[in-house]
């Protein structure tokens, strides 16, 4: 009976501790530092050894300028407990916010002092003076204290000090030391040098880390650095100079040969399909393993069915990769792509159809059979087969809801609405994959409700809007010519209308697709002189600028926009790469 009543005893004090330290935390949160400094005083009085009450109890001294108290309470406690040598640091940063600096200087240096007798206290002294915002002590104690012990590694914490310093390279040049030391940390370092590094191989934080791994690599040869330059290239979508890295990695380790092979998939979904081939045709040159091999002449054909190859070689490919392999579980993905090409290519859907609905008759995974299906549901919205697109869709999303096969297979349903005219539904849709796990479905999602909501206010009856999902369906089935004239009707029966420059937009995209480069040229224009604020505006500079450079053989006028996105638009996602191209073309050195 008496240990009931012991047990009770204990629960109920626990809960109470449990409720004055989280109602001291919301008057510590909303600024109510009497308060929160009432109950925190005594949670420490009954808690000698709860630093963290300690530590809040500062906090809120400091708030009021309570400094003397903070004095009398850091003293008593290091009377107390004289091995909390840290405190000195609070001490010391006490006296600092009083702006009396001359008294907080020799309480640093006592912390500091203090990491030769106990260098178990040099972490959280740094620590302390980290979180005071005392940047160059916290590096003295880091330091300090891994050169008192050889064991100790704080490279990461100077690193962050560093960052927070704005001392890039001597950032950049901890983390590689660090990498240096131990190549486990590489992922590690990757993520928090990534936080500098943009696409613009011309910004000071990727030129410096160019210059320190290509310094590095000579000195010290190393395949660490090669990986390094080969992902900072990558994280610039410099896809040649990244496969220059790859390949020298792979002849220094000729059994590995997963580099390349995840670079040329980079490649492939960035549509640089020159380096694409160039990747998959040295690992089929390179590789005796049969999965490795498939996957590369799976993107090969990917490349050959994307860059308008003749139909009849792209056929003969595919047949001798079955005749070589089978139709089995190690050729699905092939199959899939066999049955894309069918349908877009060569317009047999029901041929394509066929082969798919055999694919699924395999023991596939879940994960396969998602991939199956959603195959078969985009050719069967090529063959205007809504409903049974419609079923096979949402079998993928109810059936994977939280992977990102089954959120492409909502944004589907969303898209097969939408060609149909039916808005409300898809935008049902497209509202719960804006916080889509894949960045790409979610930007995809908000490109789409965008187009739908710019579009509906100014006609309740949604008649342009439908008309042009229309076009976007022709264009979807690979009906290029009937998508324009569609298009023109849009433009002529609805000019003014907010579908004015999507229409214009997704016309010159197809003129460009059947190479009809000078109409093009005055869609894009078109868009330019309608309104240069218009969200489509820097959209028109670009592609007209690449336009005129890769196929209208204009130089000039290719500088010109690439110019205008520069300084008109410096915010545009194409701010980068007009940057490069115009420097390129104006001749400047870009090492």
């Amino acid at each position: 009976m008496r240990y009931t009543l012991f047990l009770i005893v204990c629960f109920f004090s626990l809960q109470i501790y449990a409720q004055e330290t989280e109602l001291a935390s919301q008057y510590f949160r909303n600024g109510e530092y009497e308060k929160a400094a009432s109950l925190y005083k005594s949670l420490y009085e009954k808690n000698p050894l709860n630093n963290n009450y300690l530590n809040y109890l500062i906090d809120c001294y400091q708030q009021l300028e309570k400094f003397g108290e903070v004095t009398d309470l850091l003293n008593l406690q290091l009377k107390k407990f004289p091995n909390q040598e840290y405190l000195y640091v609070e001490l010391g940063y006490n006296y600092q916010l009083q702006n009396l600096q001359d008294k907080a200087v020799p309480y640093y240096e006592k912390a500091l002092i203090s990491i030769k007798k106990s260098t178990n206290m040099g972490y959280l002294i740094g620590k302390t003076f980290q979180d005071n915002y005392l940047l160059d002590y916290a590096l003295l104690a880091y330091n300090k204290t891994m050169e008192v012990n050889p064991n100790a590694d704080y490279n990461f914490q100077i690193a962050l000090i560093y960052s927070e310093k704005g001392e890039v390279e001597n950032m950049f040049n901890t983390y590689l030391n660090l990498i240096e030391t131990n190549e486990n940390y590489e992922s590690i370092a990757k993520n928090y040098i990534g936080k500098f590094i943009t696409e613009d191989s011309e910004s000071e934080p990727n030129i410096l880390l160019k210059k320190l791994l290509l310094k590095r690599s000579q000195n010290n040869p190393n395949n660490t650095w090669n990986e390094l330059l080969s992902w900072l290239f990558i994280q610039q979508k410099e896809y040649d100079k990244a496969f220059i890295q790859e390949k020298a990695l792979h002849k220094r380790n000729s059994e590995n040969i997963n580099g390349i092979v995840a670079l040329g998939k980079i490649a492939f979904e960035n549509d640089d399909f020159e380096i694409t081939k160039n990747c998959f045709n040295y690992v089929l040159e390179n590789t005796l393993n049969l999965e490795t091999e498939l996957i590369a002449k799976l993107y090969l054909l990917e490349v050959a069915n994307k860059t308008n190859e003749i139909i009849e070689t792209i056929e003969t490919r595919f047949q001798q990769l079955f005749n070589q392999y089978g139709k089995n579980i190690a050729t699905i993905n092939i199959q899939a792509i066999y049955a894309e090409f069918l349908a877009f290519k060569k317009n047999e859907p029901k041929q394509a159809i066929s082969v798919l609905k055999e694919a699924l008759k395999l023991p596939v995974n879940k994960f396969q059979k998602g991939y199956l299906k959603t195959k078969l549901a985009d050719i069967l919205v090529f063959d205007n087969k809504f409903s049974s697109a419609l079923i096979y869709y949402t079998q993928v999303q109810n059936d994977l809801k939280n992977q990102t096969i089954g959120q492409t297979a909502r944004f589907k349903i969303a898209q097969t609405s939408y060609f149909k005219g039916d808005f409300e539904w898809a935008q049902s849709q497209l509202n719960v994959l804006k916080n889509s796990t894949s960045q790409l479905i979610a930007n995809d999602a908000l490109a789409l409700n965008l187009l739908i909501t710019d579009n509906v206010v100014k006609d309740s009856l949604k008649m342009a809007l439908k008309k042009y999902a229309i076009a976007d369906l022709l264009s979807f089935q690979n009906k290029n010519k009937q998508s324009i004239d569609t298009l023109t009707l849009v433009l002529k029966q609805y000019k003014g209308h907010p579908i004015e420059d999507e229409a214009l937009f997704k016309q010159a995209q197809l003129f460009e697709k059947i190479n009809q480069f000078t109409n093009a040229e005055n869609n894009y224009l078109q868009i330019i002189n309608l309104n240069k604020e218009d969200i489509l505006a820097d959209d028109a500079h670009y592609y007209l600028a690449e336009l005129y450079l890769n196929k209208l053989n204009s130089v000039e006028k290719a500088k010109e926009y690439y110019q205008k996105i520069i300084f008109e638009y410096p915010s545009s996602i194409y701010v980068v790469n007009a940057r490069k191209k115009f420097r390129k073309l104006r001749g400047d050195e870009i090492n």
